[in-house]
Parts: structure tokens; sequence; C-alpha cells
């Protein structure tokens, strides 16, 4: 039979072949597929390339799959929906069993339309029920199994890998049984079905959710999946050990114990596990945060938190004293915070680790900043911090000019240190004498002088500026305008021939005029001095490995003034590259505010801050949301994650 039966071709060469689709794009699919595991015709499907209709009529005749239509699909529907037994809402089951109050339901409901999360696990994070009684109207009304944590923690290790690691942690779920083609998985919400449909798509079976408890999945998640953790077999001796020893941290213990705690072999090795992953999945933070029965370990990727690990609570304070003991810190001092820095060499890469610590009700919180200085060096090019053709043309105007000030304003952690350091790599020259005054020093620029501010001694900007004025400097960056003295000085070097740069907290471009006439400069020294003006703020980037077209909504489109038009825009679906959020890496986007002679005339009138950016956006200022926007439209970034980073202008 198989001799006289004609191959079917593959999806990908019919595509080429009936002109859908050209070689290179077959090519790129396949590179894609081999990352995200995808049917190449779901690939052309999800690029845009093909529609349903071209895959259709290419699956119909070459394997004579029949057509299920949406009158079919509704009968399908409607008569499941007849066989099914009817359930009650887990809100109205809480009510009726006494476990919530009609009050709180109303309360909760309130908050599920915000926060999207189902009323029972709501309940139970609010602390109105326990996980007792969430399993048990489950198991009731639905008939839910549960996994209790021997079942956890005596599973097939084959199985394991059906399910990713990043998924696995996402949906706080584990695989426990595999029968022909049906999956069994434990989870926290065996109701999340996005989850269910997700954990399905991945592992290629039919999923059926069993529930289990929250703490008993998060054991099982660190046994199964050691790529991230692999010694907690280690640390169980160690928790065996220390757990008589250590019963409060806020009780005095010895250093000479505490040092000999923290230089345990389990402990330094978790320690290093942590950096590692930490520098392999390019966080930028670690955070080490002390609970009352343990400790939880998040990592910041692309502005996002995603927890880690929770190591048990014997460990606690041996951790907590090795990293201190790296940092430089004083270990017997738990009470005050404390700053310190560490070196570490990672594949011949030297990383710098900033660390603080903060004494919270449950002991030290500690976070990590994660420098590479080698990742950094290749950041430092306008066209990679995200700036386009105009504002790169609009920056390079001001910043060769001999004297003036240039300011960037946003947020904490909106990337104007690496846009400072940029601007100050692209005009540095050995003509030049660079000076700057930071605090801290993130990164160490080769040709550029750099005083690390140093308040406790009296080296604050203000007076560190003084000083530098007396060293012949052309060129100098003050790390923060903080307060009128150092705003003085940073105006009086601008307006004695030397060009400043500076940053400042304010939500836009135009606030900075507004920021430095309440600091206590008046008017007409701001408008004498200050050149530029740059508001910033970094958002994430579409993940390239599980990139698809869509159509946004006529609201969205109308929030940007594109009311009526049919747009395509971008986003990402999730993939193991991006952990499964749709977003890798960040850019920056910018607002670019020019002191022009007009906008010096309005500011001398005194008239109000936004009748001065009116003015600018009519003379063809580009505001942060129209930036962003502008990088939707590309495909670089999401309307939702513009909307959420940017003020209405």
């Amino acid at each position: 039979m198989k001799k006289n039966q004609p191959s079917p071709k593959k999806i990908g060469d019919l595509l080429v072949e009936k002109g859908y689709i050209t070689s290179l794009q077959l090519q790129e699919a396949l590179g894609l597929q081999k990352k995200t595991g995808e049917k190449i015709g779901m690939l052309a499907l999800r690029l845009g390339w093909v529609s349903e209709e071209d895959i259709i009529e290419l699956l119909q005749p070459q394997w004579s799959i029949p057509l299920a239509d949406k009158k079919t699909l509704q009968s399908v529907s409607s008569q499941m929906k007849k066989n099914q037994p009817s359930h009650k809402k887990i809100g109205d089951l809480l009510l009726e069993k006494g476990c919530i109050t009609p009050l709180q339901l109303q309360e909760a409901l309130g908050l599920q339309k915000k926060t999207g999360e189902k009323i029972g696990m709501l309940a139970l994070r609010l602390g109105w029920i326990s996980e007792e009684d969430l399993i048990e109207l489950l198991q009731s009304q639905w008939g839910i199994p549960l996994a209790d944590k021997k079942t956890l923690q005596s599973v097939s290790t084959s199985i394991i890998p059906l399910i990713p690691e990043h998924l696995a942690r996402l949906y706080q779920a584990i695989p426990l049984a595999k029968e022909g083609d049906k999956l069994i998985i434990a989870m926290v919400d065996p109701l999340d079905m996005g989850a269910i449909d997700d954990l399905s798509r991945i592992s290629g079976l039919n999923v059926e959710p069993a529930i289990a408890k929250e703490k008993a999945i998060g054991e099982a998640l660190n046994t199964y999946y050691p790529k991230e953790i692999e010694n907690m077999e280690d640390l169980t001796g160690l928790n065996l050990e220390l757990e008589e020893e250590i019963h409060d941290e806020r009780e005095d213990i010895d250093e000479s114990q505490l040092r000999i705690q923290a230089d345990d072999a389990p402990v330094v090795k978790l320690v290093n596990l942590i950096l590692a992953q930490a520098i392999r999945d390019h966080a930028s933070d670690i955070h080490i945060e002390p609970q009352e029965k343990g400790l939880i370990v998040r990592y910041r990727i692309d502005g996002i938190l995603f927890n880690l690990i929770s190591p048990p609570p014997s460990v606690r304070l041996p951790l907590t004293s090795r990293l201190k003991i790296l940092s430089g810190m004083d270990i017997a001092e738990r009470r005050l915070p404390q700053d310190g820095s560490f070196t570490i060499k990672v594949n011949n890469k030297r990383i710098d680790l900033r660390v603080s610590t903060l004494p919270v009700i449950y002991g030290e919180k500690l976070v990590l900043r994660i420098l590479d200085r080698d990742a950094f060096a290749s950041k430092l090019k306008l066209d990679v911090l995200g700036l386009d053709t105009e504002s790169s043309k609009i920056l390079e105007r001001y910043v060769h000019r001999p004297w003036g000030m240039i300011l960037l304003t946003g947020p904490t952690g909106s990337g104007k240190s690496t846009t400072l350091y940029t601007i100050l790599n692209m005009i540095k020259s050995p003509t030049k004498n660079l000076v700057t005054v930071e605090d801290p020093v993130e990164y160490r620029l080769a040709g550029i002088q750099q005083v690390e501010a140093r308040p406790d001694i009296g080296l604050s900007f203000a007076n560190t500026l003084r000083h530098i004025l007396r060293q012949d400097p052309d060129i100098i960056l003050v790390g923060e305008i903080r307060d009128l003295e150092t705003a003085q000085m940073s105006i009086r070097s601008s307006l004695t021939g030397h060009l400043v740069f500076s940053t400042l907290h304010t939500n836009d471009s135009v606030g900075t005029i507004l920021r430095l006439t309440n600091i206590g400069i008046e008017p007409f020294l701001v408008t004498s001095c200050l050149s530029l003006s740059i508001a910033q703020r970094l958002v994430r980037k579409v993940c390239p490995y599980c990139k698809e077209e869509y159509s946004p909504t006529q609201e969205v489109l109308k929030e940007f003034g594109f009311e009526g038009k049919e747009l395509i825009l971008f986003r990402g679906v999730g993939c193991e590259d991006c952990r499964y959020t749709g977003y890798l890496g960040r850019t920056a986007i910018f607002e670019m505010f020019e002191i022009t002679p007009e906008i010096k005339r309005l500011v001398l009138e005194g008239h109000p801050i936004d009748f001065l950016k009116k003015k600018a956006l009519d003379a063809g200022m580009v505001s942060l949301r129209q930036a962003g926007f502008k990088k939707a439209i590309r495909g670089i970034t999401t309307i939702e994650e513009v909307l959420s980073t940017c003020i209405e202008d």
C-alpha cells in the first residue's frame, strides 16, 4: 500500500511551490522552527505570510483533511454544553459554605476586575480561606484530584522534560504521570485554562490537572529542575545542622560562628549558583528577601521581577553573611543599612556587583546590582540606545557646542546613566578634559576623569564641582542635581564656558523648567544656560522568536490619533527564549525638548508648563508616547508596553 500511495510534500515546499512564500522566507521559518518547535505552516500564518484560507486550501487536497465550519463547531459546542454537568461559581460556593461573607465576595469581585485573578486564589491570598478549604471545594465541585507532597516527590524524572522549566515555574506546575496521550499535571491553580492550554500545546498531550499546595509545588520545582539550583540536596544537610542554632536573626550570634557558616561549602555553592544563573539570564538585579518562614530569591530581567528559588530558612543568615563578607561589609551589624561591592570573573568577563542591605522585620534584605563591563561597552552607541535619526541629529547639534547645559530626566532605572555615558564616549577627545562627579561611579570610562561623591566626608556634588572648576575642565558631568547648591554650581559652570551634563527626576522633558525654578533657580538663569532637556523611558522589546502580527482595536488607535485607520502591529505570544512573557530585551524612547528663542521668551513671560509643552509639540517635538508608538508600528515594542510606561500627553 505504501509503495502505491503518493508521499505528501512538506508544507514548506508546498508554500514555496504555490508562491505563497519565498525560499528566503522558508529558510527563516526553518530557523525559527528549531527554536520554537512550531510547524512551518503555523509559523508562516503567525508571521503574516499566509492566511488561514491559504493553509486550509493546501491541507485539504494534500492530506484530505475535512473542513469544520462555524456552524458545525457551534452545533458541537451546544451539544457538549447540554451533556456537561453545571458547576456553581467558586465565589458562590465559598459563600454557601460560610468561608467568606457577602461583603468579602463583593470586595473580591472588585479586585478581580483589576487583577484578573480567580476568586478562589484571591480569597486565599487575602487570608480569608486556607489552602485546605480551596482544595476541598475544588475536589467536591470539579472532582479535581489532590497531589500530596509524597506524590510530588516520587515523580518519574523521565516525564519532567515534557514541561520546560520556565513554563513550570511560571504556572507553578509539575508533570505527575503520562498515560497514553494524557499528561497529568499538578498545579496550584487547576482552573487556569490559559495555563492548561499552554502546557498542552508545549507537551503535545492532553493535560488533566490535579491540585497541589503552593509550598509542595515550590519544593518539587527545586527538586526536578536542577538547572537553576542543583544543590538542594546539599542544603538539606545544612538545614539539619543549623536549624537548632538559628531561631531569630535578631539574637546575638558570634561573628566568628557566622564566618564559619558563611564559608560552608553548600552556602558558597548556593551563592555561586545564584550569581551564575543571574548572569546567564541577563538579570540586572538580584533580590534576596527574608520571609517569615524562609527566603525568596528573585531576579529582575527586562525590568520585571521573577521568582527563582526559595532556599530553606536555615540558610538565610549564612547566605546573607556570605554576600556581606564578599562585599566588605560588617557582618555583625544587622540593624543599619550598608553598601558594598565586589567583582567576579565569568568566562573571562569581569562582572561588578554593587550590594545594598536593608534591615526589614524578618532580617536583612539584599539587592545586588549586576554591572557587566563588557556588555556595557557594546551599548555605548546611539543606535544601540534606540535613538532614531531625527533624535540623533538634535542631540549631536547640542553635544558638540562648547558650552551650555543638557539635562536628562526620568525615573530611577530608566537608563539615564547609560545615555550620558554614551554621549561622553561619543564626544571624548584627547584635546578635551572631561570630568565627572557621580554617586556612585557605575562604570569606568577610559579617557575620562571620574570622581565618586562621598557626602559622609563632605565630598558632595556641589563641593566636588567647585574643585572640578579649578581643574581646567571642558566638559563636566554631574550625576544628579538634587538641591539648590548643586543646581547653582552647575549653572555657574555652564555660564562660564563649560558644557555641563546632569540628570533630574521629572515626568517629562518640559518639567525640567518647573523643577529648576522650584529648587530656587531664577527663570532668566534657566533660559540662559539650559540648551536641551531629554526625557527617557525604557520599554520592553517584542521577542523575535515568538513575534506575531495583529490588528489593534479602534479604542487603542484612538489613543494615538489613528482612529478609523487599519494598522498592523506586533506582539510576542511567549516562548522559552523570553520566559513566556512575549518580550526580550529593552530599548529606550526619547522626548527632545529644545530651548529655542521662542521657548525662552515664553518662560520669561511666566507661561505655565502645559502651555510650554503645547507650543513645543506644535513646533514638532515628539512626545514620549509618540516616540513609543513609532516603535510599536515598527514592531520593536507593543502598544500595551508604551501605554503602561508613558503618561498621557
